[in-house]
């Protein structure tokens, strides 16, 4: 005598179970663990201190009593390539160059190359140094 096999759905409901499978608390790992596997390519905006409007301008006093140095910077570029925010990393050892530099970013004459992240321009931190040197 033949089996008969039964379906394997014999009933369909759309009811909602009380409890669903993902809380809250659940759900934030799962995108956080997503995005360290594959994640976005963020590639940093540029600046460039030799084009038009970037270069700051050597402070007088700074020039009178030869102060040189090194400025690590901070710096927020808009996905438009204008300056959001800058930061002082490391000081030059001189408040008026580092000031200078800071200043001359935030004037909105630099217009930058803005960063991507996944090839598109969005808004992105950038590390720059800027070199005060006699010449």
């Amino acid at each position: 005598q033949p089996v008969q096999q039964q379906p394997a759905i014999s009933a369909v409901s759309n009811v909602k179970p009380e409890n669903p499978t993902f809380t809250k608390t659940q759900a934030p790992p799962a995108p956080v663990a997503e995005t360290k596997a594959t994640g976005p390519v963020t590639i940093p905006g540029v600046i460039d201190f030799n084009v038009g409007g970037c270069k700051p301008e050597y402070p007088r006093a700074s020039l009178r009593n030869e102060e040189t140095g090194t400025v690590l910077l901070s710096v927020l570029i808009g996905a438009d390539g204008s300056v959001a925010d800058v930061k002082i990393d490391k000081s030059s050892g001189f408040r008026g160059l580092d000031n200078a530099v800071k200043s001359q970013l935030m004037s909105g004459s630099c217009k930058n190359k803005p960063g991507t992240v996944d090839g598109k321009p969005q808004q992105t931190w950038a590390k720059v140094q800027y070199v005060w040197k006699l010449e």
